[in-house]
């Protein structure tokens, strides 16, 4: 592994599992030190701060609700004070809730947008009065913002094309300070949420052309990329990591 964010601040939200963990190992691998949020798993937290300090970086982890404006504000605030700055944001924090409009899904609406899209937005507003000049935005979207194979995935789909969207916008704010906005967006990813031996995975599985699942580490992977100076003249884009599913 190389040292390629060596003393870069991180900050990754829902960093306690599945993507946003590998994310988080991955930014302390390549030198950089991680603050995580999580929601409510405080062990599966702890083990991931545990894993950046086994890295060499130094680690540490803020409870919030990203669905909480104020909360996330607040974390965002207490992660870049405990870092003593901020040069990568990395929004994983989501939830899918599959819902079809027959049945008046707007409970689900207000949770999805609330997570999805009003974290995002809460987060990055905190955090770019915070951030160093060159420094890296990433979100975590899904390739489900421009294509639905199943039924039930409006709402979903909708707040991560409306991510996709703030990205585009962000990046043009923010490019006079040389910070890079950017939005990488997964197909079908083993994780606990969507496991590769799990009912879904027999449905998604044929319809992806290399014929498998995805891996956390491999998105984990152009995360870091993205964090890093070889990704200099990338910015407003999404990126799909899907092994061919959207084609």
């Amino acid at each position: 592994m190389s040292n390629r964010l060596e003393g870069k601040k991180a900050i990754v939200t829902g960093g306690s599992r599945g993507i946003g963990a590998a994310i988080a190992r991955r930014l302390a691998a390549e030198g950089a030190d991680v603050v995580i949020t999580y929601a409510g798993n405080k062990d599966a937290a702890q083990q991931i701060v545990a894993a950046i300090s086994a890295a060499g970086r130094s680690g540490h982890a803020i409870q919030a609700d990203s669905a909480d404006a104020t909360a996330q504000r607040a974390a965002i605030a207490e992660a870049a004070k405990t870092l003593g700055g901020l040069d990568i944001l990395v929004h994983n924090a989501g939830i899918a809730d599959f819902a079809s409009i027959e049945t008046d899904p707007a409970d689900s609406y207000a949770k999805q947008f609330g997570v999805n899209v009003d974290g995002v937005f809460a987060g990055t507003a905190a955090a770019v009065p915070l951030m160093a000049d060159g420094g890296r935005i990433i979100v975590i979207g899904s390739v489900n913002a421009h294509t639905m194979p199943i039924p039930g995935g409006a709402i979903y789909g909708a707040t991560k094309a409306a991510v996709a969207g703030l990205v585009r916008g962000w990046a043009r704010d923010l490019g006079q300070r040389g910070i890079l906005v950017n939005v990488i967006q997964p197909g079908p990813i083993d994780t606990d949420l969507n496991p590769a031996d799990g009912d879904w995975a027999k449905t998604l599985i044929p319809g992806i052309a290399l014929g498998r699942y995805g891996r956390a580490e491999e998105v984990a992977a152009l995360a870091a990329f993205l964090a890093s100076e070889e990704a200099s003249f990338i910015t407003g884009a999404a990126i799909d990591i899907d092994g061919g599913f959207s084609l």
